[in-house]
């Protein structure tokens, strides 16, 4: 298999190179310096797999994810499988709807690691059970509940956004259907299991 790894992690990447470079599957270990020109990486021919990590830090302005889904508009058969450190639903989600083929926790194991690089190679799929139950929440719920966990009052948010405050404790109330809780905290907390919300 010939491997292309976009992260901003040097060490990660160095210590990832290391551990698959000599496995017998591994044909070539790239590391992707250029995330601009990325698809410079894909001549002669299309990776076997890229590996994608989800923040990107100062490499590019956009996350791994947003960058993975560009690069499926332009080359379909690219298998791309998402990397993190952080494993959450959301992010599972959208690895999943944008088209990549795994999704995998930056803890694995190197032997498990290519066992999912060798299934995806050969097009098959690779995600994680799901443990929680992902409710989607609209744009504008996600919003209001970023301002209110950094202690926005509701007047405040309802300004800010142009809407009433009822219409705010409106939104507020679908949210905490959605997500089958009763407060806000309870709604912040699952929130950022989920993913819709940074760690605290």
């Amino acid at each position: 298999m010939k491997i292309l790894l976009v992260d901003d992690h040097t060490l990660f990447a160095k210590s990832l190179e290391i551990a698959l470079s000599d496995h017998e599957d591994i044909e070539e270990f790239r590391i992707a310096n250029d995330v601009k020109n990325l698809e410079s990486y894909f001549t002669p021919e299309l990776p076997d797999v890229l590996l994608m990590d989800i923040n990107l830090g100062k490499m590019y302005e956009q996350d791994g994810l947003l960058l993975s889904r560009r690069l499926l508009m332009d080359h379909p058969s690219l298998n791309i499988v998402i990397l993190s450190g952080y494993d959450l639903p959301l992010y599972r989600q959208e690895a999943r709807r944008l088209g990549a083929k795994a999704f995998v926790n930056k803890d694995i194991a190197p032997e498990e690691l290519i066992r999912i690089l060798r299934a995806v190679a050969n097009g098959k799929t690779r995600f994680p059970k799901e443990s929680l139950t992902l409710e989607e929440l609209t744009e504008t719920e996600q919003k209001i509940l970023r301002l209110v966990s950094e202690g926005t009052k509701r007047k405040e948010i309802a300004d800010m956004l142009f809407l009433s405050e009822r219409t705010v404790s409106n939104h507020l109330q679908h949210t905490f259907d959605k997500l089958q809780v009763s407060s806000t905290v309870e709604a912040v907390t699952k929130a950022i299991k989920l993913g819709y919300l940074p760690p605290l």
